[in-house]
């Protein structure tokens, strides 16, 4: 049996949690997802009033998680709770760019992103668009 959140997770807390999850859905953390995740905190004005000391909430709730069994569709729950539906496909657009960010999407990370796809109902094509614009955003020469 897990703990209880002592709080819910703000709809910000929420886009973090899937930054990480992507980020750490194949067991290894790298650099560039980071530091992905940290400039979209920085820079995008969805965060403007976040308070970036929760990050470590959002993050922890995701370890927590992906610890137990059954963990990934109670983070979904979580997320589909405590997430306006208006930003499911920003938090999809997010997690696209943290997947592309180290310029290679790995098996997991392509299986987490098609259960979030699921889970949140993203229309195939406007998935489809957000993909192209992740792998635009990411190319190198």
């Amino acid at each position: 049996m897990t703990e209880q959140i002592p709080h819910p997770l703000s709809p910000e807390d929420c886009l973090v949690a899937v930054m990480i999850a992507v980020s750490a859905s194949d067991e290894d953390i790298r650099t560039a997802e980071l530091v992905k995740i940290e400039s979209a905190v920085n820079n995008l004005p969805i965060f403007a009033q976040y308070d970036v000391d929760r990050m470590n909430i959002a993050a922890q709730t995701v370890f927590d998680l992906f610890s137990v069994e059954d963990g990934l569709d109670a983070l979904f729950g979580l997320i589909r709770n405590n997430l306006p539906e208006q930003l499911y496909e920003t938090a999809y657009a997010l997690a696209c760019d943290v997947a592309a960010a180290d310029g290679t999407i790995h098996q997991d990370e392509l299986r987490l992103l098609e259960e979030i796809r699921y889970e949140l109902s993203i229309d195939r094509l406007h998935a489809a668009a957000i993909e192209r614009g992740a792998r635009a955003r990411h190319m190198t020469l």
